[in-house]
């Protein structure tokens, strides 16, 4: 399958209704304009504003991150943002509140491993919420996030632990019973069989891919980035058992330095 063109068809159907797709009202503009804003890499943890530094006035690069929330929030904060999201209809959630707003932002389609679109050291700093669950290889992502950022821009991103994809977390979540299911590394197109593959199939869900810690956060290393925060999160009430047991999510503050 085409994974890439199978996550933008369900992004642009799922956005209607979708947590991560519902656009921020007025008065949270309003706040963020009078510097009161928080933003999510994670599902429940508001990032730490030292780690944006002075935002006002730096171009951000907000990486698969449409919807309506992050992007016009940092927009209205001061940057100058470009959102760059694989669907058109994320991107229209973001264009809707900029248009409501009075906002200036800049939104551009296309897909999270290949940013050349953009210029070498064209921005200060990414913001990249969990996202990458949805492309097979992270290392891409990790290379051009490098490229684009200027000397000392700084890298945020989210992403799960790698444990949460041992799961069946709608099974557990019906059975109030968390058993390991699956072999890592996973990936929805090769891990599911039989009736787990139709009902995914049927019910439209997009490819999600496990991604080892080793190629997260050592992924960025590789590429030259130095980590100066992490952070972890618990997800959303669909994996409610899993959170009884351990954080599911990590965020990382990861600085580009030449050396």
């Amino acid at each position: 399958m085409n994974v890439i063109e199978h996550n933008r068809e369900v992004w642009n159907r799922a956005s209607e209704g979708s947590e991560w797709s519902t656009p921020v009202g007025t008065e949270v503009i309003r706040a963020a304009r009078n510097g009161s804003w928080r933003v999510l890499l994670t599902p429940r943890r508001p990032v730490p504003v030292s780690w944006f530094g002075t935002l006002v006035g730096k171009n951000v690069l907000c990486l698969a991150s449409g919807g309506g929330q992050q992007v016009p929030i940092l927009a209205a904060a001061g940057a100058h943002v470009v959102s760059f999201d694989l669907s058109e209809e994320q991107l229209k959630k973001d264009r809707d509140v900029a248009n409501r707003e009075g906002l200036a932002l800049q939104c551009v389609r296309g897909e999270m491993t290949d940013l050349s679109e953009f210029s070498s050291e064209s921005f200060d700093l990414i913001f990249h919420p969990i996202s990458n669950v949805f492309v097979p290889d992270i290392l891409p992502v990790w290379q051009e996030c490098f490229r684009v950022l200027k000397s000392s821009g700084v890298l945020l991103s989210g992403f799960m632990n790698p444990n949460f994809f041992l799961f069946d977390h709608e099974e557990a979540k019906a059975s109030g019973v968390l058993t390991v299911k699956y072999r890592l590394p996973y990936a929805d197109p090769d891990s599911l069989h039989g009736d787990a593959r139709r009902q995914w199939q049927e019910r439209g869900y997009a490819a999600e891919f496990s991604h080892s810690l080793e190629s997260q956060i050592g992924g960025q290393i590789a590429v030259g980035f130095v980590l100066t925060g992490l952070y972890e999160d618990y997800w959303s009430d669909e994996a409610t058992q899993l959170n009884q047991y351990a954080p599911t999510a990590i965020a990382t503050r990861a600085m580009k330095v030449i050396t």
